[in-house]
């Protein structure tokens, strides 16, 4: 029987109940009592190692997701000399327009892996209540770790504010992209420079890999000099190919990482982590229980030309 209770679900997930495990990642979607309750529980587990896949749509991130389920659990892994015993993925799907749930749609080239029990797949919706994504999505890292899994990969739709979420709860970021990537320019506007510590130019079969890694490196030596340069490894995901090279380049950035540039890392990631739990709450104070009604009252203010978005948030949160 599954329980409800956080500490009795961590107790089951953690002897390998899949359904314990289930619940407490809906738990850390949602908002309340329960979902603080978990929180406070897995925080106090080591995290586990998180690599965050992005890019756009169509680039091939869950045929590369899927190959890299594959070399977590043969390859050495970034740990130890054994391979990863466990793997969880994060899909973060858009959300469908009639339920709000996740859309599953990806999750069929991952099928390799679907009855595999070291293996642990979980799609994550683009909305949530108490924060939305950008909560529940490290919250439910900490929930894999905290049950055993030492590696979680997390794969998004690659679409804006995605990619800089994703980079605050990575460890290493992926960004994939295909030949013939589009303007450059706009693509440095969007922060891929800034978001990536590993290119993948996927689908280096198709005409135009040439040029995309040219683009590339030439977008990297107009930017600023920084102890990490991104690799750039060319992939076919559709059959393997560059896969291993991929690996390779994850495990130098873990190497590069432990050599102590992950501290500074490790405290901006606990920062953002700190600064969206803080504004999630205060939103959640202000538009709830009695500050639902003064929060109406200063959008009808801000509707009737009375006040603007700025004066209204400090009356909300000052209570003037």
């Amino acid at each position: 029987m599954i329980a409800s209770a956080p500490e009795q679900l961590l107790a089951q997930a953690r002897e390998g109940s899949r359904a314990a495990l289930a619940r407490l990642i809906t738990y850390v979607e949602g908002s309340g009592e329960r979902h603080l309750a978990t929180a406070s529980l897995v925080y106090s587990s080591p995290p586990p190692h998180v690599i965050g896949l992005t890019g756009a749509p169509g680039a091939g991130k869950s045929t590369l997701t899927d190959r890299l389920i594959t070399a977590a659990l043969v390859n050495a892994s970034f740990i130890d000399p054994a391979p990863f015993a466990r793997v969880a993925v994060v899909c973060v799907d858009p959300s469908s327009p009639f339920t709000g749930g996740a859309l599953l749609g990806d999750r069929y080239r991952m099928q390799d892996h679907a009855t595999d029990e070291r293996v642990y797949i979980r799609s994550l919706a683009t909305r949530g209540n108490l924060g939305g994504l950008s909560l529940a999505v490290p919250d439910a890292v900490r929930v894999l770790g905290a049950v055993g899994f030492t590696l979680v990969i997390i794969e998004t739709v690659g679409v804006g504010q995605m990619e800089v979420d994703v980079a605050s709860t990575a460890d290493t970021t992926v960004v994939v992209l295909n030949p013939g990537w589009g303007d450059a320019v706009q693509t440095e506007k969007a922060g891929i420079l800034e978001v990536a510590d590993v290119f993948v130019i996927n689908k280096a079969d198709r005409p135009g890999a040439a040029q995309t890694r040219r683009d590339l490196e030439r977008m990297m030596d107009m930017g600023p000099t920084t102890p990490w340069r991104p690799p750039i490894v060319d992939t076919v995901a559709s059959d393997g190919r560059g896969v291993d090279d991929l690996w390779a380049a994850l495990g130098q950035h873990h190497r590069f990482q432990a050599g102590g540039a992950s501290d500074e890392r490790r405290r901006r990631r606990a920062a953002h982590e700190l600064d969206r739990v803080m504004g999630a709450m205060l939103s959640e104070q202000v538009r709830t229980g009695d500050g639902a009604r003064r929060y109406a009252q200063q959008l009808d203010a801000i509707l009737a030309g009375r006040t603007d978005p700025y004066r209204a948030a400090q009356a909300l949160l000052f209570q003037r």
